[in-house]
């Protein structure tokens, strides 16, 4: 028996297995309830008790080794039948379209780029500020209404002792990272801030809680009310096209004097007056003004030296324009379809 067991195992050990036939010869020849392995285990009952424990174990090895050789080879014929097929098993079973660019992202990168080339760089800051930023340092005076719980989403209410100045809120514009810029470099400053903020305010195809900015600020010797709208001018017809109209409005802001609103004429009812522009043929897209010398002193440079610049946008209003979009509620429903339009855009 000893003998047979150890010449059976010789054989199994140069047996060649080309192909599935030979698989499929090698499994019914050792493996199968006829073959030569379970002969020798029907055999096993002749053995002497006294070889009995040795001769089992030789069969179960030689089992053992059987089976590992057939399974070596029927995995190395099915990697090998994998690999010259054309068919890639792990893709998904159904195609997936590619992705694109947010709207809100290809505008703003537009945004960053137009300013980019005539000397703007970018900074950025923290969502959640404390009001001395959002507000104190750019003349906010302590009883504005922005600073009410209905403009502004307030995380923590300070006690407003020396070691406990400041509330801590998510920011309501960008303008809190020009205060840190100002705070932290000397003039001439020319950067834009581009940003996500909060303002507790009602949704609608107008407004939303949560929307996106761009603000800039230039500072300098002799910057004038001009050089702020050429800039503006400039930013318009590259954004819009050379058709775009714009228009100043007087206004106020705590932190410019004088301050302007900046409208274009709305593209998406070309004048003749929509939802969205409210009937008027405008809408407005930002605010602007020349920097209150308390901003400039406030962050510690000096007002009698420098003057500048200031401006903010909503991202979200440009886009509408740019693109004729009725709703901004559009932008934050994740809606295929309506993504889909953007496909072509590469910014």
């Amino acid at each position: 028996m000893k003998e047979r067991i150890a010449e059976l195992r010789g054989e199994i050990e140069a047996f060649n297995i080309g192909g599935i036939e030979e698989l499929e010869l090698f499994r019914l020849n050792y493996l199968s309830k006829k073959g030569q392995v379970s002969v020798l285990f029907e055999g096993f009952r002749s053995v002497p008790p006294e070889a009995k424990r040795e001769t089992g174990q030789l069969l179960n090895e030689l089992k053992q080794f059987a089976t590992d050789k057939y399974n070596e080879f029927r995995e190395r014929l099915s990697m090998a039948e994998t690999t010259g097929s054309t068919v890639d098993l792990t893709m998904p079973a159904f195609p997936f379209d590619e992705g694109t660019r947010h709207p809100i992202s290809i505008v703003r990168n537009e945004i960053i780029d137009i300013f980019s080339r005539i000397g703007f760089t970018v900074s950025e800051g923290p969502e959640i500020e404390d009001d001395n930023h959002v507000f104190t340092m750019l003349n906010f005076a302590p009883d504005h209404p922005a600073r009410d719980m209905q403009d502004t989403f307030y995380i923590e209410k300070k006690s407003g002792t020396e070691s406990d100045p400041h509330d801590v809120l998510l920011r309501t514009h960008t303008s809190s990272v020009q205060v840190r810029v100002m705070e932290n470099q000397q003039p001439p400053i020319r950067t834009i801030s581009p940003g996500r903020v909060f303002r507790n305010e009602a949704v609608s195809a107008r407004a939303h809680c949560i929307f996106h900015q761009v603000e800039g600020l230039y500072i300098a010797e002799n910057v004038s009310f001009a050089d702020l709208k050429q800039t503006l001018l400039y930013f318009a017809t590259e954004l819009f096209g050379e058709g775009v109209q714009i228009r100043l409005r007087p206004s106020f802001f705590p932190f410019t004097e004088p301050s302007a609103e900046m409208d274009i004429n709305c593209n998406i009812c070309g004048g003749k007056g929509c939802n969205v522009c409210k009937g008027t043929g405008w809408l407005e897209i930002l605010g602007c003004g020349m920097v209150d010398p308390n901003v400039l002193e406030a962050c510690g440079i000096d007002s009698c030296k420098y003057s500048g610049y200031a401006f903010g946008m909503g991202i979200e209003r440009a886009t509408m324009l740019k693109y004729g979009v009725n709703d901004l509620r559009l932008y934050f429903e994740n809606d295929v379809r309506f993504l889909n339009q953007f496909r072509t855009e590469i910014l």
